[in-house]
């Protein structure tokens, strides 16, 4: 499996325990990587987790394709969400599941005071409510089918197959 912005490995280290062979977490910071170390070692799971500093929307062939690809509250974070979905559906050879906000009055009016007080802070980082049917249509354009869908107010989670 492969994870793209996976933090600490959670979603990795509970799917390696249920039976995936292998994981790999693309971030783009090290902040995590103490922790996640700590956490792989805990869990006797040393040597099946890679950890990888990198950029998939940029360098999309830099990681080989997974039967699995999540993408767990990243791709709010990220500015262009049609070149990284479809990066992460060119690694995703059967399936691949991720969550976004829903994109209403609501949620976009949070992530403005969001963006507003991390640029007051002097922070680069913005969050963004991207179009949930146009990143849908990205993932269709690049083979995948919706499966399942669900979710509650705060996080939608879409589960698309090839």
């Amino acid at each position: 499996m492969l994870e793209i912005g996976g933090g600490v490995g959670e979603i990795q280290l509970e799917l390696l325990e249920r039976g995936a062979v292998s994981a790999t977490n693309l971030e783009l910071s090290p902040a995590y990587d103490a922790d996640a170390e700590r956490l792989i070692a805990e869990k006797g799971l040393t040597g099946r987790v890679h950890r990888r500093l990198l950029d998939l929307a940029v360098d999309p062939t830099a990681v080989d394709p997974a039967d699995v690809v999540v993408l767990h509250r990243v791709v709010c974070c990220y500015p262009d969400y049609a070149r990284l979905l479809s990066a992460a559906a060119g690694r995703a050879r059967k399936h691949l599941v991720f969550s976004h906000p829903p994109r209403n009055l609501v949620s976009r009016a949070f992530v403005a005071t969001q963006n507003l007080m991390l640029r007051f802070s002097g922070n680069e980082f913005r969050t963004f409510t991207h179009p949930p049917a146009a990143m849908l249509a990205v993932l269709a354009e690049n083979g995948m089918s919706v499966r399942a869908a669900g979710g509650g107010r705060l996080w939608k989670v879409v589960a698309l197959a090839r």
